[in-house]
């Protein structure tokens, strides 16, 4: 099984990078085309699971426990078989 796993800073936390980002969008001639840019991080990996409820389970605990920083960041986790 693989399992994507999706981290984003929750709304209303300062996204100092995806400030960043789009001010050189801006600069680079995308002013008119981007509204907004957030930066996350994208972890993909291979779970030796048998069945996909399984597998969400374990990177659940995963990220609840050191993939992400529940206080400040959301994740979204999507099992492949």
């Amino acid at each position: 099984m693989k399992a994507i796993i999706n981290i984003a800073l929750k709304n209303g936390v300062l996204d100092s990078q995806g400030k960043a980002t789009h001010h050189t969008l801006d600069t680079q001639g995308f002013k008119e085309i981007v509204a907004d840019v957030r930066v996350g991080k994208q972890i993909i990996m291979e779970l030796n699971c048998n069945d996909a409820a399984t597998a969400k389970d374990e990177a659940t605990k995963m990220c609840e426990q050191l993939l992400a920083n529940t206080v400040i960041e959301d994740y979204d986790i999507t099992i492949e078989a």
